[in-house]
Order: structure tokens, then C-alpha cells, then sequence
């Protein structure tokens, strides 16, 4: 049984260090998240842990869980009622927001390894899988995840709002264009909230460094970054696939959002942006 990846187990981590180490108002609460990685009493003190040289990358993080959760319980007062996040990882919404997550169908997409470990730790922890949350495991190398999901009851005549953080830039950029098609064809009144990377070349230079020192330990882990995109490339290739409506939220946009008026100069790295679009 493998555990959980790097990238979702840091997620995890900086997500409850922006608790332990910002000043609030916190902008994304998780907690749930640790208890369920388990790193041990030292995760502190990893390098990719230090306070000062991650916060901008801590802040990127819960922006990011932030406006995904903003975006689902709006939609769900709308009257939507499925929920699917596609690389799930160690996703901990159906824990912390019980009272809209139990009104929806949740789904979690994820290869099959980390996510039979996700549910044993669930288990152990006693926080178990209650019926309107469903485990979607996934070898995205020979099956469709479409076809999973389906098997798992989504239901297709229904809106839904779909989540995929921190996952385009492993696929390319075929992978990303055949994602588009397939949520656009879902019932009409889904959204799809997606982040994607800038290319390098459209950030500053100092950015650019950091842009390309964070890509080189990505290929290090194994898990190299595959794809980049320019907002007008994502927000074309959403049009062609046929969203009816898509616009983009840049990281300036989620600063103004969560983080305006902090003292603590806290601000995500410029380079992950989000494309919101309904089909």
C-alpha cells in the first residue's frame, strides 16, 4: 500500500503550519490535514518547513484550498449538489466541513495506492468514510477516470462542481486538453476551478529563479513538471473545449482576496494561476 506522494504530504503540512506560525485571521484552517499525514514530531524542522523561506509558498497553498472551498460552498447554497476533487491527495474537506460536505456527493480521485492508504488512516483515526463520501482510486496510466467516477455514482445529469489544484503542470498539455473536453461535457451549470503554471519566461526574474529551482526538485521527487500555460493559452483551450464561459484569477487577484491589509507582508509566489469555467 503506497503512502501519499511528497507534494501532497507537504500540502498537508504547510497547510498547518500557516495555523501554527501566521498570525490571524487565517485564511485556510486545516488541521485535520496532519493528523492524517502523521509526518512524526520532527516535521517542523524540515527544510521545506522553515517559516521565512516558505512562506510564500505556504501562502499559495491555503489561497488556493481558500478559493476552492469559497467556490463549493457557494455553489452548493446554489443547489449543486456533487462535489469531485480530481488528485485528491490528502484532501480533508469531508472532515473539516461536514455540514456542507454531508449534503453533497463528495468524490476523491486518486491512484490507488495513496488512496488505500488515505482510507486505512481514516479508519485508524476514526474518522472512517461515511456514505456521501466516495473513494474514486485511479491508475490514470491505463484507466478512465471518467469510467471510475461514473462507477462510483456521479451522477452525469447533474451540475457539479470539479477541483484540480497543483495537477496540470505533470500532465501535458494532450492530457490537460482531453480533462477540458470531458468536465465541459458534464450538466450544464458545472464548474471546473483548475490552477496551471505560467511559463517561466512570463515572470520576473527573480521569480524565474524560484520558478525554476521549485521545477528542478519537482523532477528530483520523480514527478517532473510536464506543462506550462499562458492565461490566454488556458482560457483559449477551455473555449475549444467547449466551456461555456471561463476566466482566469491570477495570483494578484488571490492576494487582493485573502490577503490584503496583512502585516505580516504574507503573499503567494507569482506563477500558479486558476482557471474558473462552467460548462
Amino acid at each position: 500500500m503506497a503512502a501519499p506522494d511528497s507534494t501532497a504530504v507537504r500540502t498537508a503540512l504547510w497547510r498547518a503550519l500557516h495555523v501554527e506560525v501566521d498570525p490571524p485571521p487565517h485564511v485556510f484552517a486545516d488541521e485535520f490535514g496532519l493528523r492524517l499525514a502523521d509526518p512524526g514530531d520532527g516535521w517542523r524542522d524540515r527544510a521545506d518547513m522553515d517559516p521565512a523561506t516558505a512562506g510564500r509558498y505556504r501562502a499559495g497553498m491555503v489561497a488556493r484550498a481558500r478559493f476552492v472551498e469559497d467556490l463549493v460552498t457557494e455553489q452548493a447554497a446554489d443547489g449543486v449538489g456533487q462535489y469531485v476533487i480530481l488528485g485528491a491527495g490528502l484532501d480533508t474537506f469531508a472532515q473539516r466541513r461536514p455540514e456542507i460536505a454531508a449534503r453533497l456527493r463528495v468524490f476523491e480521485v486518486d491512484q490507488p495506492g495513496p488512496q488505500a492508504w488515505k482510507r486505512a488512516r481514516l479508519a485508524e483515526l476514526g474518522w472512517g468514510v461515511p456514505d456521501w463520501l466516495h473513494l474514486v482510486p485511479v491508475d490514470f496510466e491505463t484507466a478512465s477516470w471518467w469510467d471510475r467516477l461514473a462507477a462510483a455514482g456521479f451522477a452525469p445529469d447533474e451540475p457539479a462542481v470539479v477541483a484540480s489544484t497543483g495537477v496540470s503542470m505533470y500532465l501535458t498539455k494532450e492530457a490537460n486538453a482531453a480533462t477540458l473536453r470531458r468536465i465541459a461535457g458534464f450538466a450544464p451549470g458545472s464548474t471546473l476551478a483548475m490552477t496551471f503554471m505560467l511559463p517561466a519566461e512570463l515572470l520576473d526574474e527573480d521569480e524565474r529563479a524560484r520558478h525554476r529551482a521549485t521545477a528542478s526538485r519537482a523532477k528530483a521527487a520523480g514527478t517532473p513538471f510536464v506543462s506550462s500555460f499562458s492565461s490566454g493559452e488556458m482560457l483559449a483551450m477551455a473555449r475549444e473545449a467547449g466551456f461555456r464561459n471561463a476566466t482566469h484569477v491570477s495570483g494578484a487577484e488571490l492576494n487582493e482576496r485573502y490577503f490584503a491589509g496583512r502585516a505580516d507582508g504574507l503573499r503567494v509566489i507569482p506563477g500558479e494561476e486558476f482557471l474558473v469555467a462552467t460548462a
